[in-house]
């Protein structure tokens, strides 16, 4: 049976690591003709997608316009068009110096915004004039983040982070509502705390474990990478083909749970 995927030409930036990497198994899975873009990729996991239909991983700074429009070019030659591209590459921005408004640095606000907003506009908009150019419907799945719809500042206090999402969101929407006409849908995901690389402070600390499980209560603490690859695969798909301009939580029951802390002692 033909997966959900199948022969579709894909790109996932940010396909390296974590929520991305899962996807790209995913995809493979789905019969996707796939490439994957990201900083850098562990050998190991290159050769597993690679076994597993992989076409190639290209480097690639999206926070880079000239990269990015590389990245795009190299696609179109090896793909020969596009009609999905799945952005989930993204930063924490805490090392660089985001946290509380009060607190956050310049340099973090510029480094966060960079790696998260900036990236998503310009893979964003390559990958629109990719569409038009072919004269082709296309699928466009942007990351955002649960602190963008549902702040949660006692353990999650990231001003530049949570900014650059919910930009995220209102850039998705605005190109969902201005490319509806050519068949070019736009829609996001907005993950809670999954354990991957990015999210190890969190995952690792004890109180924010205990807690996840009354703010994520369907899994009683952090979600999979493998938890999100399901809706990704769905809103790139043609079964998704009346849906743009959404954003799915996929969080466990975040937005919708209060989450209990410990009392002082």
């Amino acid at each position: 049976m033909a997966g959900r995927l199948e022969n579709k030409r894909c790109l996932i930036v940010g396909g390296t690591s974590g929520i991305g990497f899962a996807a790209a198994k995913r995809f493979l899975a789905e019969g996707a003709r796939l490439l994957v873009a990201g900083l850098a990729m562990d050998e190991h996991d290159a050769e597993l997608l690679t076994e597993n239909g992989l076409i190639a991983w290209l480097a690639c700074d999206a926070r880079q316009a000239a990269e990015v429009d590389k990245l795009f070019a190299e696609t179109s030659d090896r793909l020969g068009g596009l009609d999905v591209l799945y952005h989930a590459a993204g930063s924490s921005g805490r090392h660089a110096g985001d946290g509380p408004l009060h607190e956050c640095t310049e340099e973090g606000w510029q480094a966060t915004i960079d790696a998260n907003l900036k990236s998503t506009f310009l893979t964003n908009r390559a990958a629109v004039r990719s569409f038009l150019k072919q004269g082709q419907p296309g699928a466009l799945l942007n990351m955002a983040s649960v602190l963008a719809i549902a702040p949660s500042p006692r353990y999650f206090d990231t001003f530049a982070y949570t900014a650059s999402k919910g930009g995220i969101i209102a850039m998705s929407r605005q190109a969902a509502a201005r490319y509806a006409g050519a068949r070019i849908r736009v829609n996001v995901i907005a993950p809670g705390l999954i354990d991957t690389p990015m999210a190890s402070r969190a995952v690792q600390d004890a109180s924010i474990r205990e807690f996840l499980c009354s703010k994520q209560p369907l899994t009683n603490g952090a979600g999979q990478p493998d938890d999100c690859s399901e809706a990704a695969v769905f809103l790139c798909s043609d079964t998704a083909h009346f849906i743009t301009g959404v954003v799915l939580p996929v969080d466990g029951g975040w937005c919708v749970s209060e989450g209990q802390y410990s009392l002082p002692k």
